[in-house]
């Protein structure tokens, strides 16, 4: 496999290979890219278990279990939903680790409180989870690819530790 600087994925997946652990995603405005970044190698099977595109309220909290409660009290676009989407998602997968996004990709559905390009992100392995906000541009697709980007980096922080 090549390295790269622009391939956070390959050195994400040759860490959990090294390991012998896996990685799941739940991913909202990402809409399924990272899980594609995943597998887009050789031998991604080997780390990768799957991945729950929960675009919809109803599926973060029917598959990924995110309290009801938190939706309607801090919004999807939320720290405390996007942890439990991460920890939704190593329980429902059965992933040694799991990835979450959730966010305002644009051009519209922004507002002063969560401006578009807003996206929250987090890393659990079930028992420790770790949360992080970004703020990116007004662009849809650009968001797209960077929220995908530093997921799989954050990832790799994580999976490190």
């Amino acid at each position: 496999m090549k390295r790269c600087e622009e391939c956070p994925e390959i050195e994400l997946g040759e860490i959990l290979r090294a390991k012998g652990e896996t990685i799941a995603t739940a991913e909202s405005c990402t809409g399924g890219n990272i899980a594609h970044k995943l597998t887009q190698w050789p031998g991604s099977s080997d780390f990768f278990l799957g991945g729950i595109v929960s675009y919809a309220n109803e599926v973060k909290m029917n598959v990924l279990h995110v309290k009801k409660e938190s939706l309607e009290q801090y919004g999807a676009v939320s720290e405390a939903v996007v942890r439990q989407m991460a920890e939704g998602a190593v329980k429902a997968i059965g992933s040694n680790y799991a990835i979450a996004t959730s966010g305002i990709a644009g051009p519209g559905g922004g507002s002063v409180e969560k401006p578009v390009g807003t996206v929250w992100m987090a890393v659990s392995d079930g028992t420790r989870t770790e949360s992080r906000c970004y703020h990116f541009g007004t662009e849809r697709l650009a968001n797209i690819e960077e929220a995908t980007k530093n997921a799989i980096f954050f990832a790799k922080e994580f999976v490190e530790k």
